[in-house]
């Protein structure tokens, strides 16, 4: 199965269960709805996501260890203010890259938490792993 068949499932999956997706059963997910950097089109990327201690909820690029960021990094470089899905709501919101340093910090907590993150890591370096931060509009 190709990468778009197999997100029109997850987002299927997700709407029909209020936002549940049993792969990712013991993760909060999203459906971002971003905006193609060059084509200007709507393009839907479900991600898992991070909710921390500091109530902060976060995405990281990790784009299961690859050696290149996800396209929807780019994408949200470009055009952060965006609509995400959560559960059952649509919401307007803007997604900020944290700086480097600060984005390490988030990953190497994810990392600690997480022993499939931590592998993603692990496959990705020397790649830094972007982070960003979910603010409701």
């Amino acid at each position: 199965m190709d990468m778009k068949s197999f997100n029109e499932g997850i987002i299927s999956e997700f709407r029909e269960n209020g936002g549940k997706v049993a792969m990712f059963a013991d993760y909060p997910m999203v459906i971002l709805h971003t905006i193609g950097a060059k084509t200007g089109n709507i393009l839907l990327v479900p991600l898992v996501s991070t909710i921390n201690d500091e109530n902060e909820w976060l995405l990281f690029g990790s784009f299961a260890g690859a050696p290149r960021n996800p396209s929807w990094v780019y994408n949200l470089r470009a055009n952060p203010e965006i609509n995400i899905e959560y559960g059952k709501e649509i919401f307007k919101a803007r997604v900020v890259e944290l700086p480097l340093s600060e984005a390490a910090e988030k990953v190497t907590i994810q990392a600690s938490i997480s022993e499939q993150f931590a592998g993603y890591v692990k496959s990705a370096a020397p790649r830094n792993i972007p982070a960003f931060r979910i603010e409701r509009l």
